[in-house]
């Protein structure tokens, strides 16, 4: 059923030779893969037992960004269940304010850290401390490697397959825009994972023959401040060129919606927005409504705060990481029911609370 749904979207914008009709299908093919439903687990079934009385500190880049807080969430609730105490430190969005939690956190001597949603290279220094003092390390979006970043210091970088997202996110504006995309994409260079997930995103675009009109470099901390004019010059320079909006994480369209809605654009006009990640609750309530956001590559981000712990709880007893890469569903108004989307967030109905618990003997 959801198959006809989007083949029947895409039917409309197909063009006339059968050369686009061909690369327009294929692309949405492609999307499609990402788009049912997940019921099934597909992680681990085994390993160590829970490690008994733990406390672990977790180093979020930023709270306000939605993907952080999920992933925090899924780790406190993954902590109750195994029964370690977690400490919550925020870096409030800025270099010096994570520096300064990450010598909280050393303060505390904790059994373990999880690194939420930064760049590990930025925090190499305080990372030598803690591989110095012998703290296990797993990390949210720490790095492009997916799983154990031993030059890093990571035992685990828990992620989807950045890439697959990236692609997946302009395979679809390719279809929507019926193989004529004129696109601006929105990364941030302070992290590397976002300038790959955007290269992949220009690369794809450009392969399929659509046209990236521009590649915007803007710090995520301050898209509050800076998207609202930033949007509105892109208005005024591109016109009706910009059909799509494509960024590598959705509080990029967090603010844009003002700016669109001053130029008379409605909600489900273009330029349409299309997010390389998280799945944020704002942007599922975007989304649903119809208002500036027309998809997101979601990731699992409660189910990748319950790997987190069980990724620690491998480090701490001398286990190898579990291999395990989440899975990731593209979100758009006609799935968004699927998996957890009542509750506006992507949560796969495949039982890995179950799973977990059982590994850890809960």
């Amino acid at each position: 059923m959801l198959r006809r749904t989007f083949m029947a979207t895409v039917v409309s914008l197909i063009a006339a030779t059968p050369l686009w009709a061909d690369a327009i299908s294929d692309a949405m093919a492609d999307v499609q893969k990402y788009a049912g439903k997940k019921a099934v687990w597909d992680g681990p079934t085994s390993g160590p037992k829970a490690a008994e009385g733990k406390t672990i500190v977790v180093l979020a880049a930023d709270m306000k960004n939605g993907g952080i807080l999920g992933v925090t969430n899924g780790v406190e609730e993954a902590a109750a269940k195994i029964g370690w105490t977690v400490r919550v430190l925020d870096g409030a969005g800025s270099i010096q304010g994570r520096t300064a939690a990450f010598g909280q956190a050393m303060a505390l001597k904790p059994d373990g850290i999880i690194i939420n949603g930064f760049d590990s290279v930025e925090q190499q220094s305080a990372m030598g401390e803690a591989r110095a003092a012998n703290i296990p390390m797993v990390s949210w979006h720490a790095s492009p490697v997916i799983g154990s970043d031993p030059a890093n210091g990571i035992f685990a970088n828990v992620s989807t397959d950045a890439m697959e997202v990236s692609a997946a996110a302009a395979k679809w504006a390719f279809a929507d825009a019926g193989g004529k995309p004129g696109v601006v994409i929105f990364t941030d260079s302070t992290y590397a994972i976002a300038i790959a997930k955007a290269d992949k995103i220009k690369e794809t675009i450009e392969s399929l023959g659509g046209t990236v009109l521009e590649y915007v470099d803007t710090p995520i901390a301050d898209t509050s401040n800076r998207m609202p004019t930033l949007t509105t010059a892109l208005l005024q320079r591109y016109g009706a060129k910009w059909t799509h909006s494509l960024a590598i994480n959705d509080i990029y369209f967090d603010f844009m919606g003002p700016s669109l809605a001053a130029a008379g654009i409605p909600g489900d006009g273009a330029p349409k927005s299309v997010a390389a990640g998280d799945g944020s609750e704002s942007a599922y309530q975007r989304i649903r409504a119809s208002q500036y956001q027309a998809v997101t590559v979601a990731e699992p981000l409660n189910l990748q705060g319950w790997q987190l712990i069980d990724e620690l709880n491998r480090a701490i007893s001398g286990a190898e990481w579990s291999g395990y890469t989440s899975p990731l569903h593209v979100v758009t108004k006609e799935n968004i029911s699927f998996d957890g989307g009542d509750k506006n967030i992507f949560d796969p109905e495949n039982g890995y609370r179950e799973e977990y618990a059982k590994i850890w003997g809960k």
